[in-house]
């Protein structure tokens, strides 16, 4: 995957080369993240982002360009409305749990572009990409000492996968301010094609629930998918030849 992803850097910074110009700037807003635990839908997890680009700008039409981003991401999902009767028959509700795994994302794809409105300027645009992800951290060990009394419930550091890759699609709508800066409104689906966490069959683990017995717990994978809506700044770089 690495190889991949240099390749197409690499592709990419050739043709920006060879444009009139380039666009780059900054982004970011909220992210929804969507998680299902072995078929198990889990609550979302609402958090942000932020991300840096640049793209090929044609300064002609301007209705085609090659992109490249990186960003910061937070992925995972949540437990809600988790109950537990207690002894006395009274019913506790447990605060939200979150499952957060904090990724830097590589990004590079295409963008086609469409004209709106009386200004040549305004275009509305969608975009494909694909993307590799390396994940810095999460926050697993927050439930460390619940996997000990409860015997590996919970999602665990060990088996976090930290390189995967997926895709991204989605659409947008770019505005100016004035000749060389402008903004961005953008609304994106960035589906994972690899496994963010795969734990294999736990054989002969401790039943905390039947002192003296064992039991087995089942695989567990774990697909990333987020939902992000991002404002941003445009900043141009145009390229003039002087004969």
């Amino acid at each position: 995957m690495k190889q991949l992803l240099l390749s197409f850097g690499l592709c990419f910074l050739s043709i920006w080369g060879w444009t009139q110009g380039s666009a780059f700037g900054v982004k970011g807003g909220a992210t929804v993240g969507i998680q299902r635990w072995n078929g198990l839908d889990q609550g979302a997890l609402f958090k942000y982002h932020g991300v840096a680009y640049i793209e090929t700008l044609d300064v002609e039409d301007n209705l085609f360009a090659i992109f490249g981003q990186v960003g910061y991401h937070i992925k995972g999902s949540a437990l809600r409305n988790t109950r537990f009767t207690l002894n006395n028959g009274n019913i506790f509700n447990l605060p939200a749990q979150e499952f957060q795994f904090r990724n830097i994302s590589l990004t590079i794809g295409g963008k086609k572009k469409f004209a709106v409105g009386s200004n040549r300027d305004n275009r509305a645009y969608y975009l494909l990409g694909i993307r590799g992800d390396y994940t810095l951290n999460t926050n697993l060990d927050e439930y460390q000492e619940a996997n000990n009394l409860f015997s590996n419930f919970f999602p665990s550091d060990n088996w976090v996968r930290r390189f995967n890759y997926g895709a991204t699609v989605g659409g947008g709508f770019e505005f100016p301010f004035s000749e060389l800066v402008g903004g961005i409104i953008e609304f994106t689906v960035n589906p994972d094609l690899s496994r963010q966490y795969w734990q294999p069959a736990l054989e002969n683990v401790p039943d905390p629930f039947n002192p003296g017995s064992n039991r087995t717990i089942n695989e567990r994978q774990i697909y990333n998918v987020t939902l992000e809506i991002s404002l941003g700044i445009r900043l141009l770089r145009v390229v003039e030849y002087i004969d």
